[in-house]
């Protein structure tokens, strides 16, 4: 029977892990995984719900000693641990916070069941590759968590092509760091992985914030990768804290733009690789995303195009993808069975692709088409935009079958940026066809730990966001002067254009009335007129107010029109001025 040791490292003296600044060797990790396996209790299937990055691996190898399949659901919500139950009555939880409480028996990771390592000749455990090594869960359509079967061979397979494709195996003893929670796919791949298999070292403690990314970085010796995901990148980036060097950059779990690709490359000072795959499939290929769009497949793996069953005219996507009447499936190496591929896929070679985005996140709106993933990138290179999101609906369409009305909705977390300006800046970037609405904002969006942002969090924001900023929606206040206006006469003859004193009065009754009150300016300044406007032409006025005093606001306001400024100033208003709405003498 084909077997996979539980450890690929050389000699039992290397190092495997950094546990809280403190190397451990593969002897002692050893010693930890019997100690464990000989305490967990019958059950047989085991919740691994450690945080610490290190006692989950020693669980995870724990529970393959003793034939225990791990469960890795999405979340540890007390509704998810009842559809855990339901999959495996035997399971049991093993944790290591003293205060952690789960609706079925458990076993507490503590400092006490650490082992003491013996010297001399240490034998590595073999690992069937048929074992089934973990259930990882996906959030099903109907809510119930889809279970995916994972064997060890084929999760040792897997780490083994991408330790091989990203270069981990030039005999140096690199050593990994993750924002990125091991009991997720990619976690538990680019984390946990391709440590055993690859040679590697992990950081056990958990690094989320910018600071413990920094720290974790700078106490382990190079070379050292980060594996993070795209909303963690932008984090890191937007944070302004500067980070230690590191010889390689990991990121999945969601598409990352090219521009932030680039900005995370010059944080670290490392080159940027992205990897594609999926739950069901595990790792398939690589890119370095800041310097090209093509995919290139893990050794062994292949695309191979089918006829599309459900018959799907669009199923493939973009025009140059493999055809509308197929879809792509991937086979060979580490996959056990060929899986179909829920993406837009257009093949180049045999080992080079393109990749246009999920087959369900593909808009076609008055003829046109785009992406979730595109609108969404877009919307996140805004600058001043530190997250966001495009959302579709389930009631999105309206209408009958001769005309939908297709109503996108996106939410964005942008802390200071006028909702106008935000809007006139996502015009020029996307379709209008594309335009969301509304446009609401959040202070946060409901990631998960890995990044992720799940369909049913967006949605439960959105609902609760729709009650409370329809506003948001609407369009910025503005005003058109016509030609029969008096100014026009003599400004200038045969060449009318707008004074800029009728443009900034017309202004501020424009703001008046989308404050809902006159306003009485005291006072206006830093004035600047960019652009002519002709007579007929629609201006918008973009506005943030500040309050400065009592009875006191800062106005500071743009006017645009067709797309460019045409003057911008401050205005200072008092509660008191007896002429509200005129501007000062």
């Amino acid at each position: 029977m084909t077997s996979f040791p539980i450890v690929a490292h050389a000699a039992p003296d290397d190092i495997i892990a950094w546990v809280h600044g403190r190397p451990v060797t593969v002897r002692q990790f050893l010693a930890d995984t019997a100690r464990l396996a000989a305490a967990l209790p019958h059950g047989g299937h085991v919740f691994n719900a450690c945080t610490d990055r290190y006692r989950f691996t020693v669980g995870l190898c724990a529970a393959l000693l003793t034939g225990k399949p791990t469960l890795l659901p999405p979340s540890h919500t007390p509704e998810t641990v009842r559809q855990l139950l339901a999959f495996a009555p035997d399971a049991f939880c093993l944790h290591d916070q003293p205060d952690a409480a789960f609706a079925m028996p458990a076993l507490h990771y503590h400092d006490d069941l650490a082992a003491t390592a013996a010297d001399g000749p240490v034998e590595i455990p073999q690992v069937p590759a048929a074992q089934v090594m973990a259930y990882v869960f996906t959030s099903g359509s109907t809510g119930t968590p889809v279970p995916h079967r994972k064997t060890w061979g084929a999760m040792a397979g897997s780490a083994r092509a991408a330790a091989q494709r990203l270069g981990l195996l030039d005999g140096r003893a690199w050593t990994l760091a993750g924002t990125v929670p091991p009991q997720h796919m990619f976690g538990l791949e680019a984390t946990v992985m391709l440590v055993l298999q690859g040679r590697a070292a992990l950081v056990a403690a958990p690094a989320f914030y910018p600071a413990d990314v920094s720290a974790a970085l700078a106490a382990v010796p190079a070379p050292r990768a980060l594996v993070s995901s795209p909303v963690h990148l932008r984090t890191l980036v937007q944070s302004g804290q500067a980070m230690p060097a590191a010889d390689l950059v990991l990121c999945a779990t969601a598409p990352l733009g090219r521009q932030l690709a680039a900005e995370a490359e010059a944080l670290f000072g490392a080159p940027l690789c992205e990897i594609y795959g999926s739950t069901e499939t595990g790792q398939l290929a690589t890119r370095r995303t800041a310097q090209e769009d093509t995919w290139t497949l893990v050794p062994g793996v292949r695309l191979q195009a089918r006829p599309n069953a459900a018959g799907d005219p669009g199923a493939v996507g973009d025009p140059g993808a493999a055809g509308n009447d197929t879809e792509i499936w991937a086979e060979g190496g580490h996959i056990e069975q060929p899986v179909p591929l829920g993406d837009a896929i257009a093949p180049l070679d045999a080992q080079r692709f393109l990749l246009h985005g999920r087959k369900a996140d593909l808009l076609n709106i008055a003829g046109k088409r785009t992406s979730l993933g595109y609108l969404n990138h877009q919307l996140t290179a805004i600058d001043g935009v530190r997250d966001g999101a495009f959302f579709m609906p389930d009631h999105a369409h309206e209408g009958d079958a001769q005309g939908h009305v297709v109503r996108l909705v996106a939410v964005v977390v942008a802390p200071g940026v006028a909702p106008a300006r935000l809007q006139q800046a996502l015009r020029a970037r996307i379709d209008p066809a594309f335009m969301p609405r509304p446009l609401y904002f959040a202070d946060r969006l409901p990631r998960n730990a890995a990044g992720k942002l799940p369909r049913e969090a967006l949605a439960a924001l959105v609902a609760t966001l729709s009650g409370t900023q329809d506003r948001a929606a609407a369009p910025p206040p503005g005003f058109v002067i016509d030609a029969g206006h008096p100014a026009m006469a003599g400004h200038f003859p045969g060449h009318p254009i707008v004074p800029g004193v009728v443009l900034l009065d017309h202004a501020v009754l424009a703001l008046g009335t989308a404050l809902g009150r006159p306003l009485a300016v005291a006072q206006a300044n830093m004035l600047k007129f960019l652009s002519p406007v002709r007579p007929g032409e629609r201006v918008e006025v973009l506005h943030q107010s500040e309050a400065v005093a009592e009875g006191t606001e800062t106005i500071r306001f743009t006017l645009c029109s067709a797309g460019r400024d045409v003057a911008s100033g401050t205005l200072q208003v008092r509660a008191d001025a007896p002429q509200a709405g005129a501007l000062p003498c």
